[in-house]
This record gives structure tokens, C-alpha cells and sequence, in this order.
């Protein structure tokens, strides 16, 4: 790790960066296990909703290898692994409702021996009609509760009022998660109720929760540890809590060490996905691009649960109105039950979705007013804010700190816009058969978790009697940078090289009741805990120090690795061991719950966010009319993350996200078959982007004026989410290509992902069209 110590808004590298490279940072897999650790196979459910007759698994138990079978009847305490409402069991009793569906797991010596006893399962079900669309579950009325609203204006009144309307959909689909480190969990029985757990999880006080539920025990006999995961983006924040259970209870029932990696194929099979939706619009709207009404109707298709498909609906719903003040609005949300999988958190949580929305109604009036789409977006933008009154969102949050038309101004000057696009414009008149399009986009991103009680954290710093410090958070690890962060914010308080920090795993023996690293909130939240810890310390520190010297505490500072006594100048390391000989406890928490903010349930209504991060990008594409193949020639993204804390760390999550968001408007496909089994559930089948599909040229500024206006840690803003949402730039510069090809006759109404298959299968039809 570095020795520098000018800390924040230093780009320092991440600190398992070595590790990750040379293949030496530790996973659940790497961990060193004794040998007679056992290994668990999940038995999914072939049908997509059926009703168990009989189950016989004495074979499976008599098989070689074979040291336990677990099943509903084997849980001493609550068969659910749902995060909130109870309706998600670790293993099927009568129904199953999704293809994949966990019915028992096998505890044996190795997984060769488990998945060879699987074949002698006997279980006779009896198929049930199965609800797999969006479509269909909005036909049968399958849903998972009532639909919500939010509803803000006399929407129906400013529609009819306005001069032009339209009306259209857009169906976006899901996405897997992928992360490089599958679901895992390695479980340790200890002395007594004693379970020690460790595994790749965003939420280890979930975990800790779930498997004590499920085992009957109390939370303190359970130990969640996490170092790291190999990538999250959401799909470790509820799906790690099956694998997590059934390890628990394998060695809790056995005695012996027990582990569950799921392989890729199980992984998909398995786990929820990003919610796809259907969203239908009605838009009204004045001849100079100003939108006066939109109603939205979006349907999300869950899967057999609820998982957090309440939050994330509400989340879309919040994000129905992007960057844009529009007075009158109504969003509607129908989360579908179907049967497949119980759709999940991905990165962004319904934001990309809904701003997916609202993105395609704003292209679609420019193309209806023959305007550029960047000047309709300029002219609803919320008010700056340095205006004189500012714009309220649809759920009733005042918008005081948008600077997205500073944002815009300078990334449409940087990246040439105007110029470029009538340069795309004359190339197209050409009538070849590469069309390109470009598409200029903002981003309005609300940071914290919806539910307000999430909103905390807990962190705990020891510093030892060598001056060396130990540093523990609430927070999870999975690539973000988190660690690093939070390092520096330490090292900063104390003014110590950076190497003197020790980041360490997370544990719910360490810090309890901590909430998901999700939301974007992660330094945000842990940021200011362990700064609050490390106050603490210092504060004890100048205390003793003071009245060792006859002096006021605020005569004593840190600087330099040193502790300035007065006049007096020591090192931290001897100022600690003083502190230390003197009886001082050097051991310290710290707590942090976000101000401000609140939210009420029922009506949908309130301040569910602290602050908003907001950003730009700007696409170009081309596209084969002959084979419906793209690339996103260039990209430029002007992002807004306040102070920054780390810029190298802040421009690869914006880079990263940028990509991970253009790979799910683009490549990223889901598919089913009729009986509801997923088709797409390899890398053969399913692909996410290549270095090779990242733009040929990518420009990725920090915006440098940022500055968040709320007291945030150092002034800084998220950057975990908001970056995903650049990506919508590409979809609509891909529409804009398309458009080329109708000669801008009939707007494209371009639904996601756009494959090849459907670019070509939409550019045919509108050549068909004006034909």
C-alpha cells in the first residue's frame, strides 16, 4: 500500500490491486479447509410450477460419497431465505414455482460424489400452469400486491390541454449480474450453537439474521465474515442467503466444515436477475419541446417473490422523471408475480429503468417536433441551483443542488456535439451501409437507501501500542474500492502514512447491525462512521496528552505522522505508546446515520434521498444495416462525485459502469424457454462486454466544480450507481442510427437489448415501412 500521506482526493491505487493481478487476494474458494470439508450440490426443481407428489432420496443418501441429504424436514427453525417477507424457503415443500427452484441439497466428500447422487433423486410432480411474462401476468392479474402510484399536478387536465400527444412503450429487459466470483459460503461449526460463516456477501448482518432464523439460534451464535467478493452489483445483497443457509445447517447437522460454490450454470439457474419491464407513456407537450403532462405505466416482471422488489419499484417510480421538472405526473407500478426466478438489487435498484422511461418519451417528442433531442432535454431540465426557485419531484423531494446545465454545457462544448452531429447527418444522407447516431444524455441519480432505517453504519478502530492501527467497518469489499477509501479517510484524520492502516475483513463480531454496501451509500455511510471513531481517538489522545503538558486539548494536533504537543513535536507512534502507558483506551467505535432524510411508505411521498449525483455522456455508434452489428465508436462523460475522495478509484467505477450499462441496452439478453427453464445461463449463451466492445475512444472527465452541498464525508458523492445510467446514451444513439435508416419518417421505438437480431429486425421494418 502507498505511504502517502496527503490521503483524500490522492489517486491512490486500490489496495488489493497486486493481489487481484497476481491472482494472491484471497476468495471464499482460496481459503485454506481441512480436509474432511464437504461440499453441497443444490437440487433444482425442473418445472417452472408444479406440486410435489412424493419425494424419495434414499438412494441419494446411500450413494457413494454421500454424507448428508438436507431437505425442508432437516431445518430446526424457519424454512425462508427471503431478506424481508417470507416467502422465499431454502427448500420447496409442496410447490415449486420457478425452474431451478432449490428442493434439497447433498452434503458429500466431493462434488463428483454429490452431483453423481443426484441422478437417483425419485421425485413425481404434478405440473401446474405456469405465469412467465409480463404479459401474462398482467392478463391473469398476477400480482405480487396492489399496484402503487405516484402522482403529483392535475395530470389528466395538463394532457388534455397540451398541443401535441403521444402515446408508446418500450420493453427493457433484464440482466444478470455475472460477477467473476460465483455465490459462495464456507460454514465452520463451533462449540456450542457456535457457527462461523464465511462467504461472498453484500449484506453480512442479513446473513447472520437468516441463519439464525432458519437454525433457531440467536444472532450471537452466528459470525458473518466477509474480506471481499469478486463483484457483486447487487445480486449478493438477498441471493447469498440461500448458499449461506444450507452451508450453516450442513454443518451444523454434520459437525463437519462444509462449502457451496455455485458453478455458473447453477448461479444463473438460481438467482434473480435485474427486473425487466414494460412501460407505457403518455406524453403532452408544446411546440417548443416543453413537456407539460406524462403519464407512466410500468410493469416489472418479480418472479415468485418479493425479494426487495417493493424498494426497487419504488426506486424506479422515483426515477421516473430523471433530470426533467415536469408539474404533472403520474407513475403507476404493477410488480408482476411470475413464475421464474425472484428477480433481485442490481446496481442502480429500478433507476435505469425507470430513467429508460422518461429518456425514450424526450427522444420521442424531439423526433415528433423535427428538434435535436439535446435541446428538448436542455428545456426541462430542473431548475440550476443557483435559481431563484427550484423544482419538487413527483414524491415531493425539493431539487436545491442540480448543476446538471453546467454539466451539459461543458461536455456538449468538450466532446463536439454539434459539430459531430451534423457531420453524422451529412454521413448518413449518403445512404451506405454503416448508419451512425449519437445521443447526448444526463443523469440524475438520488443517493440513499429508500427505507430510511437503513441509512447507518458502524465502524471500529483499535490503535496499538506500536502506533499501528486497526480498521474495521460495516461495509462490504467487492471491487468498488470501499477499503481503500475508507483507509485514506483514517489515515487523514491521524495524518499517518497510509500504510499504518490495517483494512481488515468485515464481520458482524466486529460491527453489528449493519446495512447492505448497496444504494451507492457505501462511503458515505461507513466513510463517516470510522471518521467519527477516529475523532474519538484523537480526541482521548490530545486530552491525555494536554494535561501531561499543563495545556488546553486544543493546543494538541496531528501532522506529519506527528503530535504536536504545544511546542512540542513527537511521533504518532510515541504519542500512542505514551497514550497506552498512561491508561488510555485506544479502542473506539463510531456511528453515522444519514440527516435529513425520511420517507413515508404509504403514500409514496417524502425526502427518500440525501443528496442527488448527477453526470452526462455523450455516444456515437455505427451500425451494419446488413447484419444489425454496432460499435460504439466514441464515448465522453463529464461525472459529477462532488470532492472526490480518490479519483483513479472514482473514474474506473465510472468507467465500469458506463460499460456494464451499455452491456445490458445492447448484449446482455435473457431468454426462456416456454416451459420456463432459462436458456441463456452460460457465457455461451449470455454475453456481457469484452474489452473489445468498450468505445474505440473514451474520454472520462470528473466534473471539477463539484461540490456536494450536503455535509457528506470530505464533501465527496457516490459514484457506485450513477455511472450505469450513461450507458442509456448508447441505446439512444443506437435509435438514433436506426432512425437514419427511415430517414427520420417514423421515430423507432427501439425496445432492450438491442442485439443485432432486433437492430436488424427494426431497421427492416422501417425500411418496410416507408417502402
Amino acid at each position: 500500500m502507498q505511504d502517502a500521506q496527503g490521503h483524500i482526493r490522492q489517486p491512490v491505487a486500490h489496495d488489493s490491486a497486486v493481489g487481484h493481478v497476481s491472482g494472491t487476494a484471497k476468495y471464499i474458494d482460496d481459503l485454506a479447509m481441512p480436509a474432511n470439508t464437504l461440499e453441497l450440490l443444490i437440487a433444482q426443481s425442473p418445472h417452472a410450477h408444479a406440486r410435489i407428489l412424493d419425494m424419495d432420496l434414499d438412494a441419494v443418501r446411500a450413494a457413494d460419497g454421500v454424507v448428508k441429504v438436507l431437505s425442508a424436514q432437516d431445518i430446526p427453525g424457519i424454512n425462508d431465505c427471503s431478506p424481508l417477507a417470507g416467502d422465499d424457503p431454502v427448500f420447496a415443500e409442496d410447490i415449486v414455482s420457478y425452474a431451478g427452484q432449490s428442493i434439497f441439497a447433498i452434503a458429500a466428500t466431493d462434488m463428483a460424489s454429490a452431483r453423481a447422487a443426484l441422478a437417483h433423486a425419485r421425485i413425481n410432480y404434478e405440473p401446474l400452469p405456469a405465469i412467465l411474462t409480463i404479459d401474462e401476468a398482467m392478463a391473469a392479474g398476477s400480482f405480487l400486491g396492489p399496484a402503487a402510484v405516484i402522482e403529483t399536478g392535475m395530470v389528466d387536465d395538463a394532457l388534455a390541454d397540451s398541443l401535441h400527444r403521444l402515446d408508446g412503450e418500450i420493453v427493457i429487459g433484464g440482466q444478470e449480474h455475472f460477477y467473476l466470483e460465483s455465490q459462495a459460503a464456507y460454514a465452520i461449526a463451533g462449540e456450542g450453537n457456535d457457527i462461523i460463516v464465511h462467504c461472498s456477501t453484500q449484506h453480512p448482518s442479513e446473513i447472520q439474521h437468516k441463519i439464525a432464523e432458519t437454525l433457531g439460534l440467536a444472532n450471537h451464535d452466528v459470525t458473518v465474515i466477509t474480506r471481499r467478493m469478486g463483484g457483486g452489483f447487487g445480486g449478493k445483497e438477498s441471493q447469498g442467503n440461500l448458499p449461506a443457509i444450507i452451508a450453516a445447517l450442513a454443518a451444523r447437522l454434520t459437525g463437519r466444515p462444509a462449502k457451496i460454490i455455485y458453478d455458473r450454470d447453477d448461479d444463473f439457474r438460481l438467482t434473480g436477475k435485474r427486473h425487466d419491464f414494460k412501460i407505457g407513456y403518455q406524453v403532452g407537450f408544446d411546440q417548443t419541446g416543453r413537456i407539460n403532462a406524462v403519464i407512466f405505466d410500468q410493469a416489472m416482471r418479480c418472479g415468485m417473490s418479493w425479494d426487495l422488489s417493493e424498494a426497487i419499484a419504488a426506486r424506479a417510480m422515483c426515477h421516473a422523471d430523471n433530470a426533467y421538472h415536469i408539474e404533472h405526473m403520474r407513475i403507476t407500478s404493477h410488480r408482476c408475480k411470475t413464475h421464474t426466478q425472484s428477480n433481485t438489487a442490481f446496481r442502480g435498484f429500478g433507476g435505469p429503468q425507470g430513467m429508460v422511461g422518461i429518456e425514450r418519451v424526450i427522444d420521442a417528442v424531439a423526433h415528433h417536433l423535427g428538434m435535436d433531442p439535446l435541446d428538448v432535454r436542455k428545456r426541462n431540465f430542473y431548475p440550476h441551483k443557483l435559481a431563484a426557485q427550484h423544482g419538487t419531484t413527483p414524491y415531493g423531494q425539493q431539487v436545491h443542488d442540480c448543476i446538471l446545465q453546467d454539466i451539459i454545457s461543458e461536455l456538449e462544448h468538450t466532446s463536439d456535439y454539434k459539430k459531430r452531429r451534423n457531420e453524422i447527418e451529412a454521413f448518413n444522407a449518403d445512404q451506405g451501409v454503416i448508419r451512425r447516431g449519437i445521443a447526448l444524455t444526463p443523469v440524475k441519480f438520488g443517493i440513499s437507501f429508500n427505507t430510511s432505517f437503513l441509512n447507518q453504519a458502524g465502524a471500529l478502530i483499535h490503535i496499538y501500542s506500536d502506533g499501528s492501527v486497526h480498521l474495521n467497518h460495516g461495509g462490504t469489499e467487492m471491487g468498488q474500492g470501499l477499503n481503500i477509501k475508507i483507509a485514506q479517510i483514517v489515515a487523514h484524520e491521524f495524518q499517518i502514512p497510509l500504510r499504518v492502516v490495517k483494512i481488515t475483513a468485515t464481520s458482524t463480531g466486529k460491527v453489528p447491525n449493519t446495512s447492505a454496501t448497496a444504494a451507492s451509500s457505501g462511503t458515505d455511510l461507513n466513510g463517516m462512521a470510522a471518521q467519527r471513531a477516529a475523532q474519538t481517538l484523537k480526541q482521548r489522545m490530545a486530552e491525555f496528552l494536554a494535561q501531561q503538558a499543563g495545556i488546553d486539548p486544543v493546543q494538541v494536533s496531528f501532522a506529519d505522522n506527528q503530535v504536536i504537543v504545544g511546542t512540542d513535536r513527537r511521533g504518532f507512534a510515541d504519542a500512542v505508546r505514551q497514550c497506552y502507558l498512561g491508561r488510555v483506551s485506544l479502542s473506539a467505535t463510531g456511528f453515522y446515520a444519514t440527516p435529513k432524510i425520511h420517507w413515508d411508505k404509504s403514500r409514496l411521498a417524502g425526502r427518500p434521498f440525501y443528496y442527488y449525483a448527477y453526470g452526462a455522456a455523450c455516444s456515437e455508434v455505427a451500425v451494419d444495416m446488413l447484419t444489425g452489428e454496432s460499435r460504439i465508436l466514441r464515448t465522453d462523460i463529464l461525472h459529477d462525485v462532488g470532492k472526490s475522495l480518490n479519483p483513479a478509484i472514482d473514474i474506473g467505477q465510472i468507467e465500469g459502469g458506463f460499460v456494464q450499462g451499455a452491456g445490458w441496452l445492447t448484449t446482455e439478453e435473457l431468454v426462456w424457454g416456454e416451459d420456463g427453464t432459462l436458456l441463456t445461463h452460460a457465457p455461451s449463451t449470455y454475453k456481457i462486454p469484452a474489452c473489445s466492445d468498450r468505445p474505440i475512444i473514451f474520454n472520462v472527465r470528473l466534473f471539477e466544480q463539484g461540490e456536494n452541498s450536503e455535509e457528506t464525508i470530505h464533501r465527496s458523492k457516490a459514484v457506485g450507481e450513477p455511472p450505469l445510467m450513461l450507458g442509456i446514451s448508447v441505446f439512444l444513439a443506437l435509435s438514433d442510427a436506426i432512425g437514419a435508416s427511415a430517414d427520420g419518417a417514423i421515430y423507432p421505438a427501439l425496445d432492450a437489448p438491442a442485439t443485432p437480431e432486433r437492430l436488424l429486425m427494426r431497421a427492416t421494418a422501417l425500411g418496410e415501412s416507408i417502402g
